[in-house]
């Protein structure tokens, strides 16, 4: 444990509701910590040290071993409410290592499900835009405490977990950055699951270089160790050295030092614009800045060319029918039982709610419905059901095995429209130009051009204000899942993304709702990383400008 100037005093922890997660207790706005950690007066930081929020589906212990009160662990469930993990998760540690100073644990998306940060028992987090409640936006979701917690200033860097956007899409409403690693790279050890073949760890900061230091190890020091070259033996889905070595051996930027803020380091890059993301229900602000972000681009000598990513308009379905399923697994665990919190009725004991139907097994039965009615929110209780149903014999052949067909398409058109190769494959794709649109141009007789970055907005709309979310939220609950349009597919290929900052300009002819920011994401090839972290600074500095 590091020295720290200052005192940690005690936990501030949120009253859990009892009642259900569409009841008024959620429309409290600004809701971004589930719990803080309580300091006598404000601490001065070290040189090496910086504040860290971590999302509360990630495990964590007390930074102080003489606290009363551990911190919690509850993913935003009534299930979890008093959960207190006795190990913590290895990104936690591994941060700690690198001077974090634990500032609490923020809000989310029951179990990571959902949007906007609304599917919650502890209140809707929102961002806070002037006094009046017509002024409170969604803060994005499933990250959307630690987000808003680095917007306002309380911490340096978040720590969210990314499944289908869950860390870009706040990052977007919110004008932070948001870095999805490749899927493997950060250790998900100590993370709760949601869908394991999907779930990523990502980080979250007002700027792109405070997560590249941690992400290369090219901190004041010069000596750290990149999160990227560490492999937890806990985790089985992290690369193991041997194959981290190998990856970064064939990439750029991972031992070349401190990062270049020169934005001449765009020059002759190739960025693509997928011609499947120009979708009607673009916001025409968030088109226009996208557009203007690519002139930008283009005057600093980067190269734009149209690309297409045929499969990538199915991508969307097929996460929203393997994530349910592999949730639904995951889940079945909790049952009041073994896991999870026990709901009971006033005064009945455990004993008589097994037997009031007069045998042990419809007894147990009941105990498990009712624990899971009373733990789990509307919005897991969906998903739940959908990834059950995916997954029962008479459906799994239509639903669930044609998604994993879409997803293996989705990322054969990456491996196809990217420069760099795929280094898990043990050879390069083959390609039929015949599969092309007749949009898509070819560079010479060999096919059309590879790029080095694909670029487009995080999201489709600005972020819309929290009372439009919560009353679209009880006519359409499915209405959401469209937000996730450009983050889903980065995804389910595991591959890297970041999103950054992009002012954008309100149309005069229609009163679009928004914060006047939006996010800009990149997405380079698997383990790109590390040059998709230089490139992001670069065009950062470039799109944050007022447009």
């Amino acid at each position: 444990m590091l020295a720290r100037t200052g005192r940690l005093r005690g936990l501030c922890l949120r009253h859990v509701s009892s009642t259900r997660q569409t009841s008024p207790i959620q429309r409290r706005y600004v809701n971004q910590f589930i719990s803080r950690v309580q300091h006598d007066d404000q601490p001065a930081l070290e040189q090496r040290q910086f504040r860290l929020a971590v999302k509360d589906n990630i495990a964590t212990i007390s930074p102080n071993p003489e606290e009363e009160t551990p911190l919690t662990t509850t993913c935003g469930s009534n299930f979890l409410a008093n959960y207190r993990s006795p190990f913590e998760a290895t990104i936690v540690t591994q941060l700690r290592s690198r001077g974090a100073l634990l500032v609490g644990k923020t809000n989310l998306d029951e179990f990571g499900m959902g949007s906007h940060s609304v599917h919650t028992a502890f209140g809707a987090v929102a961002q806070e835009r002037g006094q009046q409640a017509v002024n409170k936006h969604s803060a994005g979701g499933s990250s959307g405490g630690s987000a808003v917690a680095v917007a306002t200033g309380e911490a340096d860097i978040a720590l969210g977990t990314d499944t289908g956007g869950s860390v870009r899409l706040p990052a977007a409403y919110t004008g932070v950055v948001g870095f999805k690693s490749s899927y493997g790279m950060l250790s998900r050890y100590g993370v709760v699951p949601y869908a394991n073949s999907l779930d990523t760890v990502g980080l979250l900061a007002k700027e792109v270089r405070p997560i590249a230091e941690l992400i290369l190890g090219v901190g004041a020091d010069g000596k750290t160790k990149g999160l990227w070259a560490e492999h937890d033996p806990l985790d089985p889905t992290s690369l193991s050295p041997a194959a981290r070595r190998r990856c970064a051996s064939q990439r750029d930027c991972y031992h070349s030092g401190p990062l270049s803020k020169d934005p001449y380091l765009l020059k002759n890059l190739k960025f693509g614009l997928p011609l499947e993301y120009n979708i009607t229900e673009l916001s025409p602000s968030i088109r226009a800045a996208w557009s203007a972000a690519a002139a930008k681009l283009q005057s600093l000598g980067a190269r734009l060319v149209p690309v297409s990513l045929p499969s990538t308009r199915h991508a969307l379905s097929a996460y929203y029918v393997i994530a349910p399923a592999e949730a639904s697994s995951n889940l079945a665990k909790y049952d009041g039982i073994r896991y999870g919190t026990r709901f009971t009725s006033p005064g009945e004991s455990d004993a008589a709610a097994a037997t009031e139907e007069g045998s042990e097994e419809a007894g147990e039965g009941i105990l498990y419905a009712r624990a899971r009615a009373a733990g789990f929110g509307d919005e897991v209780k969906r998903r739940i059901l959908l990834g059950a149903y995916t997954l029962s014999s008479a459906a799994m052949d239509n639903y669930f095995l044609k998604a994993q067909k879409v997803r293996r398409l989705v990322r054969r058109d990456f491996n196809r429209v990217f420069a760099l190769s795929n280094p898990l494959l043990d050879k390069p794709e083959s390609f039929e130009l015949s599969e092309l649109p007749e949009t898509v141009g070819l560079e010479d007789k060999w096919g059309p051009t590879e790029v080095d970055f694909l670029l487009c907005p995080t999201a489709p709309t600005t972020a819309p204000k929290l009372e439009e979310v919560l009353s679209e939220e009880e006519k359409d609950p499915v209405s959401a899942y469209m937000n996730d349009v450009f983050t889903v597919p980065a995804s389910l290929a595991g591959l890297p993304a970041i999103s950054v900052p992009m002012r954008v300009k309100a149309r005069e002819d229609k009163d679009e709702e928004g914060t006047g920011m939006a996010g800009l994401q990149l997405i380079g090839q698997y383990w790109d990383d590390a040059r998709m972290l230089a490139v992001a600074e670069a065009v950062a500095g470039v799109v944050g400008e007022e447009v």
